[in-house]
């Protein structure tokens, strides 16, 4: 089909999705969403059409769950294309998206969406200080406290994609971040929403914000240890990079680790049986241990390693 052909047809859907019949909303935005999914050529000709965001943004507050989830199924769509992201993140969409999952009458295939919308957008560093600046971070963090949220691992990931910018980093830190995560990391029957916590912890960590939050909480090092000796390696491999940052930064906490009879135990099983990652990070954590060791014995002190 030639361009101008596609642009027509696009043209006419996009009318169509506008109807005051459900049924004829319905297929055509059925048709959008499948039309976009794949093709950046689509992408950008539905974009370039008179008033489709305004139109698919207005169709995404719909009352009715599948015009809202189509609408915003597009709309994720046309976030894929690199150039449509900086367009796509005005402060009104923005709202919007925040409205979906503070709301908890949204169907959750909604939130899900708009939460992958979010992440879609912030993949765009330029548009990650805006989700700041409009309070998408509390919102994530108090959605994700919620252990019924079935959109749960969407939001863990779209928070990971936020907090690689400073700002939002700070943002997260003083909106109680660091407790709402190790309580998933502790209590989540999911692998994945574990593993992906973690990462955020990561991420956080890097920062002094939320490298002085962790330390600051109690029973970290335990926690981390009881990660390791889990079965997730995605878990095993978070909770090792920030052990290597709590050991960097406060001998306590190697320490603490130290009076942990299983610790060196985990450490050698994870050194031999972990993915490459797990295993560069115990490396580091094994000659963080035997550094301390020869410190304390040249010390004339106690703290030596059993074997």
């Amino acid at each position: 089909m030639s361009t101008a052909k596609l642009r027509e047809t696009i043209h006419e859907y996009l009318y169509e999705a506008r109807s005051d019949s459900h049924e004829v909303q319905q297929k055509a935005l059925q048709t959008l969403a499948s039309i976009t999914r794949v093709s950046p050529q689509n992408r950008s000709l539905l974009a370039q059409s008179y008033g489709a965001i305004p139109a698919l943004l207005a169709l995404s507050k719909s009352i009715s769950p599948i015009i809202q989830t189509l609408s915003l199924s597009v709309l994720f769509n046309l976030s894929l294309n690199p150039n449509l992201k900086q367009s796509l993140a005005d402060m009104e969409t923005i709202n919007h998206l925040n409205s979906i999952i503070l709301s908890p009458t949204s169907p959750p295939e909604s939130t899900k969406l708009a939460s992958s919308l979010i992440c879609s957008l912030a993949m765009l560093d330029k548009n990650k200080a805006k989700f700041g600046v409009a309070g998408t971070i509390p919102l994530l963090i108090h959605a994700i406290s919620d252990p019924c949220n079935a959109a749960a691992h969407h939001l863990l990931s779209t928070l990971a994609e936020l907090v690689q910018f400073h700002g939002n980093c700070t943002l997260a830190v003083r909106a109680g971040a660091i407790p709402v995560l190790i309580h998933v990391v502790e209590s989540s029957d999911g692998e994945d929403l574990s593993g992906t916590s973690l990462a955020v912890l990561g991420l956080l960590s890097k920062f002094d914000e939320g490298l002085n939050a962790l330390k600051k909480t109690e029973q970290i090092v335990s926690s981390m240890v009881e990660v390791l000796k889990g079965r997730c390696m995605l878990s095993k491999e978070g909770a090792a990079e920030i052990l290597v940052r709590l050991f960097d930064e406060n001998e306590g906490c190697l320490a603490d680790a130290l009076n942990l009879p299983e610790f060196l135990t985990v450490l050698a099983d994870i050194s031999v049986r972990g993915s490459a990652k797990a295993r560069e990070m115990t490396a580091q954590l094994l000659k963080k241990t035997m550094d301390a060791n020869l410190v304390s014995y040249s010390d004339g002190s106690h703290m030596l390693l059993q074997w």
